[in-house]
């Protein structure tokens, strides 16, 4: 008898641990659909009020380029829409990565919860030091390149909606390769490589660089792939110099 209630007891001691774990992953989903609601939210303001600023967005990003047509008529406005979604989009990150880090946090140690505090704002810094290099510097050259090609039988007549992809689809890449730095500081602070191993890859980095420029690059083109290349091997240099030199590891 006192053997078949001590089996009654831990079927129901292990019911309530499943309920409890089921419990745990819906509170967990629900905790999740709130924050991606906000992010959510967050972008859709931030469009919202960057497509009144569109007239100027699209100024300054076609600056590079000079007179631009359209050759629909609502390829105007959806490019004002792209344009406005993307501007909303960089308003918005801080607080989409603000959110992704309040899901994870309640995981996380006093230590980790203190590191995150200072990678998030290093990593939102260096995504948009990596945006301004690359309008600044990259998409002018770039631009004067591609328009090198015209003569007096063959004159350029870009299209609004097609030089927005292009550029947007130039800029962002350089905005993920400027977080290679911190990628590379967080690998040297938990001790998975050091600056032997930096140092060593090397070759490696100068190869893979020109890979990644190649899959990335919104053109088939040599030029667009190096001018990808370069600042990624920078980055990688930068890195190195500070793990070698600073952090002495």
């Amino acid at each position: 008898m006192s053997e078949r209630t001590s089996h009654d007891s831990d079927e129901e001691s292990l019911e309530t641990e499943n309920l409890e774990d089921k419990m745990s992953l819906v509170d967990h989903l629900q905790e999740f659909r709130k924050r991606l609601m906000i992010a959510l939210v967050a972008v859709a303001v931030g469009s919202v009020v960057s497509y009144f600023y569109a007239a100027e967005l699209v100024h300054y990003i076609t600056a590079p380029a000079g007179k631009l047509y359209y050759m629909s008529p609502g390829e105007a406005f959806f490019a004002y829409l792209k344009v406005s979604f993307f501007a909303g989009f960089l308003l918005a990150l801080p607080v989409v990565l603000y959110q992704a880090w309040a899901f994870v946090v309640p995981a996380l140690s006093n230590k980790e919860r203190l590191a995150s505090l200072i990678l998030i704002p290093s990593a939102v810094l260096l995504f948009f030091i990596g945006l301004i290099f690359s309008y600044i510097l990259v998409l002018p050259a770039g631009i004067k390149f591609f328009m090198g090609f015209a003569t007096e039988d063959l004159q350029p007549m870009l299209s609004l909606g097609q030089y927005l992809s292009f550029v947007i689809s130039f800029l962002l890449p350089f905005g993920f390769i400027f977080e290679l730095p911190l990628v590379i500081l967080i690998l040297v602070k938990l001790g998975i490589i050091g600056s032997e191993f930096l140092t060593a890859r090397r070759k490696h980095v100068l190869v893979l660089s020109f890979v990644v420029g190649a899959i990335i690059s919104p053109t088939p083109d040599v030029f667009s792939q190096t001018m990808i290349a370069v600042p990624i091997i920078m980055m990688y240099e930068i890195s190195l110099f500070i793990v070698k030199y600073i952090l002495k590891k």
